[in-house]
């Protein structure tokens, strides 16, 4: 089991996730599709040649569920027990087809579970960045994390 439990995680702790990925034409078209979203700047070539980025744009939910995705071996992989929420999503540039996306973490409090003492809640701030260092998404996001790991079975 990969990710760390409440008590293994410090404020001011880093990740730099690896690996990156790269995104494709599929990814881009099919999760617009799987999400109902016709947005022709993320389908459609020839109307986003008119666009003020004269290509197609990474749908930006895509980009999100990406940099959070990325982050999870290294953090949460089997002891987070649910998303409490996300604030304070940002995307200060764009993504395009072909695009390197590598993932930051940073934890930036802890505290432990009134309700359920045997969670804790954390907070990270997810970053992506692309291969040009360019910041194209940015994310705070509490997640409720289990304090002790979990047994393995024989």
């Amino acid at each position: 089991m990969a990710g760390l439990t409440f008590d293994e995680f410090r404020v001011g702790q880093v990740f730099t996730h690896q690996p990156s990925r790269t995104v494709t034409e599929a990814d881009n078209l099919l999760f617009s599709a799987l999400t109902m979203n016709p947005q022709p700047l993320h389908i459609d070539a020839e109307f986003a040649k008119t666009s003020h980025f004269g290509q197609r744009l990474v749908n930006s939910i895509f980009t999100l569920g990406l940099v959070i995705g990325l982050s999870v071996a290294e953090t949460t992989l089997g002891t987070t027990v649910g998303n409490l929420g996300m604030e304070k999503v940002e995307f200060p540039k764009p993504v395009f087809i072909g695009d390197t996306i590598t993932a930051q973490t940073t934890v930036l409090e802890k505290r432990e579970s009134k309700s359920r003492p045997e969670w804790g809640i954390v907070s990270f701030e997810h970053k992506g960045v692309n291969q040009r260092g360019e910041v194209v998404a940015i994310c705070r996001r509490q997640a409720m994390m289990l304090k002790v790991r979990p047994a393995v079975s024989a």
